[in-house]
């Protein structure tokens, strides 16, 4: 186990109780007297993932002393917002693989994927509504809203050689960086913190899923297929423009660049392995990879706010060890 693995798992053992809990709620919340929809759920909720945006509002609510179930609740709300954005993403991006089994949509069909999608974004509303809180349901409306934008301007982007760096940065922070943000800011609100603290839990949020995301475009071009659980290039052949191509059209030789371009615009895979080359080839991903440390940075900035404790010290060695993410 790497040092970083074994961080991230020291830090998850402090809530291994509390992800206990949620996932008790997620079973119990997941029930339909549709068999299809528990089916569809049951499928995507059980290929796990990391589960990020849950066990940071976990966290959090460890470091500001929140001890009350309505946690448990949120973090159940928060997994199935970001498990319905999954749900829709495949089918619009045509995915075929994620954490290295089939798609709910190459199992199961379109339709159902986009339904049960529709399903899990509704009962995440019914919950939120249970909550009792007009600044939780705030934050979570506001946050699901953004997210959608973010998804529709990230479908206007596709095969668009021309994306800038802003441009890309836009589409993570809304499409992304939003529900860790959201995620961050429920825990304060949980835990009635100061409107200064509140804020600091949402930069810091915010901060760590760009940096998040800024990593997993790096692994995109540079990581392990059997234990990113999905293909390398998937996102240029979907048309995806990132940060890592982004940099290396900026880097590469006119006949390179062109090259790129043309990649981006169709979606050919033919010259794949001579594009992931001059992606590494220019330096590219170093760069991205500092970025994302920026990110990280100012996610650690953000921390001093919080009282020391063992859930602020894990918070704090999940953002240091991002960077060192392979999967």
């Amino acid at each position: 186990m790497s040092a970083n693995s074994s961080s991230t798992a020291a830090a998850l053992a402090l809530i291994a109780d509390d992800m206990r809990e949620m996932d008790a709620v997620i079973e119990r919340r997941l029930k339909s007297e549709v068999p299809l929809v528990s089916q569809v759920s049951h499928y995507i909720v059980a290929a796990g993932g990391k589960r990020l945006r849950p066990a940071l509002l976990l966290l959090l609510c460890g470091a500001l002393g929140y001890t009350g179930d309505q946690r448990y609740n949120l973090a159940a709300v928060v997994e199935f917002i970001h498990t319905a954005t999954l749900l829709h993403d495949d089918v619009v991006d045509e995915s075929t693989l994620r954490r290295g089994r089939a798609t709910a949509n190459e199992a199961f069909g379109n339709p159902a994927s986009v339904l049960v999608g529709d399903f899990l974004y509704s009962r995440a509303f019914q919950m939120m509504v249970e909550a009792g809180d007009m600044r939780i349901m705030q934050t979570l409306a506001e946050a699901t809203n953004v997210i959608a934008e973010g998804e529709v301007l990230q479908l206007m982007n596709m095969h668009d050689a021309t994306l800038s760096e802003d441009g890309y940065l836009r589409v993570i922070r809304s499409k992304t960086a939003k529900l860790f943000e959201a995620s961050a800011r429920l825990a304060a609100l949980l835990a009635q913190a100061s409107p200064a603290v509140e804020q600091s839990c949402a930069d810091f949020g915010q901060a760590l899923g760009t940096a998040f995301q800024v990593i997993d475009d790096v692994l995109d071009y540079d990581g392990d297929v059997s234990e990113m659980g999905k293909n390398l290039g998937d996102d240029l052949r979907e048309g995806k423009v990132t940060l890592p191509l982004i940099i290396a059209m900026q880097r590469a030789t006119e006949a390179e660049r062109l090259m790129i371009e043309q990649a981006i615009e169709t979606g050919g895979t033919e010259q794949m392995p001579r594009i992931i080359s001059i992606v590494q080839q220019t330096g590219a991903l170093d760069a991205t990879r500092a970025a994302a440390a920026a990110e990280a940075q100012r996610a650690l900035d953000a921390l001093p706010a919080l009282t020391q404790n063992p859930y602020s010290h894990a918070l704090q060695q999940l953002a240091s060890q991002l960077l060192e993410r392979r999967f």
